[in-house]
């Protein structure tokens, strides 16, 4: 089923999508492709928030973004320019910050204001993965808070070697990433979207779809992550 690394982590093909979604169900740690950098997630439940802040020595005042599998989830609260940009932009590199009023997802993941960070990846591991398990996945970058993106499986497992919970991790190879922009991050909390940060979909791209969207400058506790995939 699955492999030991060089670095000791647990390795898996991409093709075993149903091993690997028993495997999130158990309560396991993932590092995967997607179409920017090799990410780090779980299932979207407090204990995947704390394995994944152990993992990667991160402080609490950050919250994660998820991966949904539907852009229609409508347990989220989405804005007219929400649902227009998600429209146009996903699947792809577009994490949209929308309110989260039945508190389906833990703290950690939805801020103090009852906001989330989400997005639809277009990687094909991830779309496949979505396929057969049906719900939110964690993701932040595979790597300890503040070091270098992962663009292989290799670098992905050295970087996350003998950090805590890595007992419970699987590295899915997914091969050499091609250098990428991290996604472009947009509150659509409130009626005017903002761009927090400016990423892998050029600012005028999200402008000539919603000409209102304003820029400013990202806040630490805005719902992202740490080199946000």
């Amino acid at each position: 089923m699955t492999e030991p690394s060089p670095a000791g982590v647990r390795r898996v093909e991409s093709s075993r999508v149903r091993e690997i979604a028993v495997h999130l169900d158990r309560g396991g740690l993932l590092a995967y492709p997607t179409e920017t950098v090799y990410g780090l997630g779980s299932a979207a439940t407090s204990e995947g928030v704390e394995l994944l802040r152990r993992m990667k020595g991160r402080s609490t005042e950050r919250p994660f973004l998820a991966l949904i599998p539907d852009p229609e989830d409508r347990q989220l609260a989405w804005t007219p320019a929400a649902r227009a940009l998600a429209e146009h932009f996903w699947p792809g590199p577009l994490t949209l910050v929308l309110r989260d009023p039945t508190e389906r997802f833990p703290p950690g993941v939805r801020d103090e204001e009852g906001r989330v960070a989400v997005r639809v990846s277009p990687h094909p591991f991830v779309r496949k993965l979505a396929r057969i398990w049906p719900h939110p996945l964690l993701s932040t970058s595979a790597n300890r808070s503040g070091g270098r993106p992962a663009m292989t499986a290799d670098e992905a497992a050295g970087a996350l070697a003998h950090r805590p919970g890595v007992d419970r991790l699987w590295v899915v190879e997914g091969g050499r990433l091609p250098p990428s922009s991290p996604s472009t991050l947009v509150d659509c909390s409130d009626s005017v979207p903002v761009v927090l940060r400016a990423g892998a979909v050029p600012v005028g791209r999200l402008q000539a779809v919603v000409a209102t969207i304003r820029t400013r400058q990202s806040n630490v506790n805005t719902p992202s992550s740490d080199s946000a995939p």
